[in-house]
């Protein structure tokens, strides 16, 4: 029994079986000091059961308050708050510690059983439905640490060091029965098991949570709808899960959205990622990953800012968009805002604009592009998408549709579109470009690449593209850095994108060796090496940059000269640029997918 508890008297015993309470034995049930026996009626209490103060009235629903209190329940083994209302439960509350101020009405059985796991600790095979597991499910999970151990998979010493580490993060906090925290409200559902709720959740109707964590943070709950099945899963702060989806096996991360019948399994989905309708199966859905369509089916994918159009609906951007396809899909590869034309000869057969296509390995250095089809042919327009609307927009509203708790965002999101890990690749394919012009004619009109084929106009304006975005990235950066030395080399190589996080491979490579050689022994040190390297995010940038400018404009130093230069081109690169966009908009306006006041307050607005 706990301190705060003490026995029942006799006059509350006997008040208690007037109001048609039993007890498996009175000497088990435990009140709070102040306890009164007034607004308990119809319950039944079996193992070990403490009760807090029923004294006030909570509200059940907006404008409509009760007063706290139990009626027609069976509890086994449980703990319940103050002023909590619990009625008309069908089976039994077993196995539950309950907040203060929670409404539990109308479910049909709450218990927990030994043993139980609660989703956290469960391993899935994400990128690979059927192979090894490579991400654990916690709670706290973010998508630098999924998207960490999704490459850590095959180095055997490095995800057993991983394992070990997050076991012992788990077992460390797992509770001994279920919880449910403070405000909580739980109504007209059917079965819960094993699940811990925090504070502010609802679930509302829900038909069945089985071994979830409902983790929600100081600012924001969690929500489970309508008819959800959910099990061996955790959802996050902002979440909400609704609308007859079905979730096995997942980590719904802050403020996602699942619901109209999504069907989810052994996936991950972090930082505003929203799903209706359609099916996910071990697919890695980082930061803003979107899918609204019925027949849109995610299996096996790695997915980050990215909308999936579906087989017979284009997407309402009016883009066009093509069907929904296996590969890693990655930053830079928006296929809302990508506007990729993919015809059935390419499905499965391709990742965007960061990726490859895998019958076509040398296209990953052609960012930006265009894939499409045609008969026997695939042919490849380089860096088209750089100066489309779809581009425009999206860089500009990921940042406003961030929706997660302002107080804890877990998931680290660089929304910086022009980076040193998508202008790598651009300078690479305006090389790529270059060469092929040297080595196939100036005057040719078509190019062989990789398997696919370029055509001469497309060819000449995707080096013009890319040089385009690298003159306004160069003086974007110069005129953040004050034009100083870079501060090491860190940074000057490969680098990566890990969920969200932009970062030097190096970098993550030296976390790795850490971890095993147990330098880093723990989730808050390894989340905190991520924390890190966002912070130092600028000076990575700018040691890269440097050299990169350097090199593009041939000089040895960066001089002032040359520094205003660079900023003067950048300027008119940038102008270039949104000429670009308003032209594409007129198209887009031309074909009358949209009014002159949409098209006009468009070319008004942008900057």
């Amino acid at each position: 029994m706990n301190d705060n508890y003490r026995s029942l008297t006799l006059d509350e015993i006997t008040t208690l079986e007037n109001n048609g309470c039993t007890a498996e034995d009175w000497n088990t049930v435990y009140v709070a000091e102040d306890f009164t026996p007034d607004h308990i009626r119809r319950v039944a209490f079996y193992g070990e059961v403490s009760l807090g103060v029923f004294d006030k009235h909570i509200e059940v629903e907006e404008g409509f308050s009760r007063h706290s209190g139990l009626s027609n329940a069976t509890l086994r083994n449980v703990t319940v708050g103050d002023n909590c209302l619990i009625e008309n439960i069908g089976n039994h509350i077993s196995g539950y510690t309950i907040g203060e101020e929670c409404y539990i009405s109308n479910v049909g059985v709450m218990t927990t059983v030994d043993g139980a796991t609660y989703g956290c600790g469960n391993i899935i095979s994400v990128m690979n439905e059927a192979g090894d597991g490579n991400v654990i499910l916690y709670d706290g999970l973010t998508s630098q640490m999924a998207a960490f151990m999704v490459e850590a998979a095959d180095d055997k010493e490095l995800w057993t060091a991983l394992k070990d580490m997050i076991k012992r993060h788990v077992d460390s906090r797992r509770p001994a029965q279920g919880t449910v925290g403070y405000r909580v409200k739980i109504v007209n559902s059917r079965e819960i098991v094993n699940v811990c709720v925090s504070d502010d959740c609802e679930i509302n109707c829900a038909s069945r949570l089985v071994d979830c964590t409902l983790a929600g943070s100081i600012d924001s709950g969690v929500y489970i709808g309508n008819d959800v099945i959910c099990e061996n899963t955790i959802v996050s702060a902002g979440a909400s899960v609704l609308n007859g989806a079905k979730v096995d096996n997942c980590f719904v991360g802050e403020a996602c959205h699942i619901g109209k019948g999504f069907s989810a399994e052994s996936s991950v989905f972090f930082a505003n990622s929203y799903m209706d309708n359609g099916e996910a199966c071990a697919a890695f859905c980082g930061p803003f990953t979107v899918s609204h369509h019925k027949s849109t089916l995610l299996i096996g994918a790695r997915l980050s800012f990215y909308n999936a159009g579906s087989g017979t609906n284009y997407s309402n951007h009016a883009y066009k968009i093509g069907p929904v396809h296996y590969g890693t899909l990655e930053r830079g590869s928006k296929t809302a805002s990508g506007a990729h034309i993919l015809m059935p000869a390419t499905i499965g057969a391709f990742s965007m604009c960061m990726g490859k296509i895998s019958n076509h390995p040398d296209t990953s250095c052609l960012p930006f592009s265009y894939v499409i089809a045609s008969g026997d042919n695939t042919f490849v327009v380089p860096g088209c998408n750089l100066a489309t609307v779809g581009t425009y927009r999206d860089t500009a509203k990921w940042p406003k549709r961030d929706m997660r708790p302002h107080a804890d965002k877990r998931s680290i999101v660089n929304f910086d579109w022009l980076n040193p890990y998508t202008i790598r690749s651009m300078a690479a394919g305006k090389r790529m470009l270059e060469k092929l012009r040297s080595e196939q004619g100036d005057d040719a009109a078509e190019y062989s690449y990789g398997g696919c084929t370029i055509r001469h106009g497309s060819l000449v304006k995707g080096m013009m593209l890319y040089d385009m975005a690298l003159k306004m990235y160069f003086s974007e950066v110069v005129k953040d850095s004050s034009c100083c030395l870079p501060s090491g080399t860190e940074g000057t190589g490969e680098w990566t994108d890990l969920a969200g996080l932009l970062a030097p491979k190096s970098e993550k490579d030296r976390l790795a060796d850490d971890i095993k050689a147990g330098t880093v022994d723990s989730v808050g040190k390894t989340e905190a090496r991520f924390i890190e390297m966002h912070a130092r995010y600028a000076d990575y940038r700018w040691n890269m940059t440097y050299g990169l400018l350097l090199d593009y404009y041939d000089i040895e130093t960066l001089t002032a000269d040359d520094t205003e230069r660079i900023i003067a081109e950048g300027d008119t690169a940038r102008k270039a640029w949104l000429a670009a966009i308003a032209r594409d908009a007129e198209k887009e306006a031309a074909l009358g997918d949209v009014s002159d006041s949409v098209i006009g307050d468009f070319l008004a607005n942008i900057n």
